[in-house]
Parts: structure tokens; C-alpha cells; sequence
């Protein structure tokens, strides 16, 4: 059936950034017109988006949906006290059932607030509850189990043995790529140096160059820092280039204290950075160097991280507060508006390598659309959308969501080929949170 999306503003983000009035024709999970007065017939359903923005869906490039339940039980410590107090612990505790009951919360929140796509790390165990969560809930997403063989305060449950760690890696790769319709794929997650030998680093770096994806965490915070150079011998981004874990196929969350010198190796190497502006404040970790990496070349993608160092999952926020840090260090005309939603869309699907199916309003792409109504008090008058989308809009502007043409989020409200019911997700998900943690 066709789905035409009528007269909005269509925030397309191609090649030349057009924004133009007309109709958004959506065919077999596909856009197949841009812009065009659609012919509209009886099979023809139509999303009126009349003084709507239309623009692609949210792209967030650094997610652990596995952490959501630990929301608001990891405030104002620093990152390695914060992993070993309270993350790991966390992690350590989740079962099947509080693995989907976090899962589908994440989900519920991301989809009304505009987000389609994530990049997102497990844990070390229950990857396949998580995996099968999240597709059912109709989100796109690249997914790994966080691999772990080493480390100063990791739990038993947590640390694996390297050859069970890869093993389990390649099964999980193997079974899930391409699954849900195509809207699952995999990523090879070493959390970071600290919780990895060389050798299991060195197993997914071979792994990528034959041309499998990896995500994990790179210089993040001073202290973990300095660990790594007095254990490894290098900063966090040369050791990993020097393992040959880099290029197109890997993307590192946070890059906040990457060096002059690392920062010639990502854009040389084409490794995708992932900036997580509200992690890195509240975890204290610092502002990363985005408008020097951005000159440079460097793919710099978006990502809210966790619920418990974030606590939302807010693609909008993270987009304004990325574009105002920038301002802050280097002054206003660094970051605008345009740029920065680029990093919350098609900078996000580069980083997850979907840039060919998503990230923009292009015909041949995915059905990935979101509609957004700036008719409120907060966002009008709208002169230019761009500044309108990353200044003004909040998520609870988000009307409708669509991931492969199919309406996910309807005036504000999930819809049944979701799975989930707000009131049930949020039940089950409360109920889970306090049996783990023995309330």
C-alpha cells in the first residue's frame, strides 16, 4: 500500500539540504517521491503533516538500553567509580525478564521522542532478550553484547573468558544480522581497554577488516586514561589504531580527550566518533573537541549514551546542548543549526554504516520519517526549520514516527505494531527495577 505524507515542510537533509513543501511518498517500506504532489486513490493512506516539519528520524549512535532500570541510582560519581559501584553491579544482576522489562522502556522512550535508529552496547549476557526486544518494537538498531575478559572490579557474572567472549560474539553475529526484516544488525562491543586483553581487542579488529562493524568507548575520562597509558603503553585511540581497531567499520563513543595526534588518526583511518554531550557533563568527564574534529573531517555522530549518566534519552536535547557546548568554546559561529542536526541524522547513520538506507528524505532510502508539530508556544514563530529542530523543538513535539513506512508513534501515541502499551511498559519495567536491586 502507498503512504503519502501531505504538504509538510521536508527537512530532507541530502546532498544539497533542500527544504521544501509537498508530499513525502512512501511505497514498500521505501521513499519513492520527495517533494511532489502525490496522486493520491483508494489504497493511499495519507498523514496529513500540514505546517509540520518533516525530517528523517533521530539517529542515536551510542545507547545501553540494557541500563535504562538503573535510571537515577548512579548520580554524581566519577566514570570508573561509577562502572564498578554501580553500573557492573547492575548489569551483573539482569535476568532474561529485566533485560526485555529495560528494553522495551528504552524503546517506548525513544520512539515518542523521535529516535529510529540506535547504536546500541548489551551487556555480557542476555544479549539475545535484549536483541529480540528491541525488534520487536519495530525500532532499528545495531546491536552487540558487551565483551568483557578482563578488569579491576568487573563482577564474575561479567567476566568471560576471550575464546567464550569471541565465540559467543560470532554467534550472536551470525543469527542476528538482518533479522526483523533487516532492521537488526551487529556490532562487535569490547567495552574498552581497561575490560579487554590485547588479544580479544586484536580478535575484533581482525573481524572488522573483513568487514564486520565494532563499537566501544574511547578517552573518555582522565583517570581511565591515565591507566591505559601507564598498562598500554599509548592513549586509548593510538592503541586501538595500532591493533589495527579503526576505519570505517568502527565507531568510539565519547573521544573526549583524543589528542591532536589521535585526532589526525581518526580522520585519516575514517574511524566515526560518537559525542555524548550530557554524559560527559554529568559523568564530569569534560566537552569533547567536536568543532576540531569536525574541521578535520571526522564523522561525529550523536548518542545520549545511558539512562543512568544521562537520565533521558533525548535526541533533541542532545542536540541542542551539543550545538550550544561548541558555541561556548569557540564561539557562535561554530556548530550551526544545520550541522548539528546532520549529526543527529545522516552523521548517525554513517556511524552505524546505514548511510545508504538512512539518515536522509532520498528516494530508494528506508521509510525512516518522523513529523514534527512546531506549532507551540515554545517553537513559534518558525522561521527556519533547522534552528526551529534543534533549538525550540522538544520531544514531546514528535506527532507521528515511522521506521520502513510503518506508523510506530501516531499523534503522540504508540501504536499497536509496537507491542507496547506506556502504562504496562512502565508496571512491568518498575516492578523489575526493585526486584534486582531487592526493594
Amino acid at each position: 500500500m502507498k503512504l503519502v505524507i501531505r504538504g509538510g515542510t521536508l527537512v530532507t537533509m541530502d546532498s544539497e539540504r533542500r527544504v521544501v513543501r509537498g508530499d513525502l511518498i512512501i511505497q514498500g517500506g521505501h521513499i519513492v517521491e520527495v517533494g511532489d504532489a502525490a496522486i493520491v486513490d483508494r489504497a493511499t493512506e495519507i498523514l496529513d503533516a500540514t505546517d509540520c516539519i518533516v525530517l528523517p528520524g533521530l539517529v542515536q549512535a551510542h545507547t545501553h538500553l540494557c541500563q535504562t532500570l538503573c535510571r537515577g541510582r548512579a548520580d554524581d560519581l566519577p566514570l570508573l567509580e561509577w562502572l564498578r559501584e554501580r553500573i557492573w553491579p547492575h548489569e551483573s544482576a539482569l535476568d532474561e525478564k529485566s533485560m526485555r522489562a529495560s528494553a522495551r522502556l528504552a524503546a517506548a522512550e525513544l520512539l515518542l521522542g523521535g529516535t529510529t535508529a540506535i547504536l546500541d552496547m548489551g551487556s555480557v549476557h542476555e544479549t539475545d532478550a535484549l536483541i529480540d526486544a528491541i525488534g520487536h518494537t519495530g525500532l532499528r538498531a545495531v546491536v552487540g553484547k558487551a565483551m568483557m575478559d578482563m578488569g579491576d572490579g568487573v563482577p564474575r557474572r561479567l567476566r568471560e573468558e576471550t575464546a567464550r567472549s569471541l565465540d559467543e560474539s560470532d554467534e550472536l553475529a551470525a543469527r542476528y544480522t538482518g533479522a526483523f526484516d533487516g532492521r537488526i544488525r551487529y556490532a562487535y562491543a569490547p567495552r574498552f581497554v581497561l575490560s579487554c586483553t590485547e588479544g580479544l581487542l586484536s580478535e575484533v579488529a581482525a573481524r572488522v577488516k573483513q568487514g564486520l562493524r565494532a563499537h566501544t568507548h574511547a578517552s573518555e575520562q582522565a583517570a581511565e586514561i591515565e591507566i591505559v597509558r601507564r598498562e598500554r603503553g599509548s592513549d586509548n585511540i593510538a592503541y586501538f589504531s595500532k591493533l589495527g581497531l579503526d576505519g570505517p567499520g568502527v565507531t568510539l563513543a565519547h573521544c573526549v580527550h583524543a589528542t591532536n595526534d589521535e585526532q589526525a588518526l581518526l580522520a585519516s583511518r575514517g574511524t566515526h566518533v560518537t559525542h555524548c554531550p550530557s554524559s560527559n557533563l554529568k559523568l564530569g568527564s569534560g566537552i569533547a573537541p567536536i568543532a576540531e574534529m569536525l574541521e578535520r573531517g571526522i564523522n561525529v555522530a550523536l548518542g545520549f549514551d545511558g539512562a543512568p549518566c544521562n537520565n533521558t534519552m533525548d535526541g533533541f536535547a542532545e542536540m541542542r546542548l551539543a550545538a550550544l557546548l561548541q558555541k561556548g568554546l569557540k564561539g557562535p559561529t561554530v556548530l550551526p543549526a544545520t550541522q548539528a542536526l546532520e549529526l543527529a541524522t545522516l552523521s548517525g547513520a554513517r556511524a552505524l554504516g546505514l548511510e545508504r538506507e538512512i539518515g536522509s528524505l532520498e528516494v530508494g532510502k528506508r521509510a525512516d520519517v518522523i513529523i514534527v508539530d512546531p506549532r507551540k508556544v515554545h517553537s513559534t514563530p518558525n522561521f527556519d526549520c533547522a534552528s526551529t529542530l534543534v533549538y525550540s523543538i522538544q520531544r514531546h513535539d514528535v506527532r507521528d514516527v515511522l521506521v520502513d513506512g510503518r506508523v510506530l508513534v501516531r499523534n503522540g501515541a504508540l501504536t499497536e505494531l509496537t507491542g507496547l502499551v506506556v502504562e504496562e511498559v512502565i508496571s512491568v519495567a518498575e516492578t523489575e527495577a526493585r526486584r534486582i536491586v531487592g526493594w
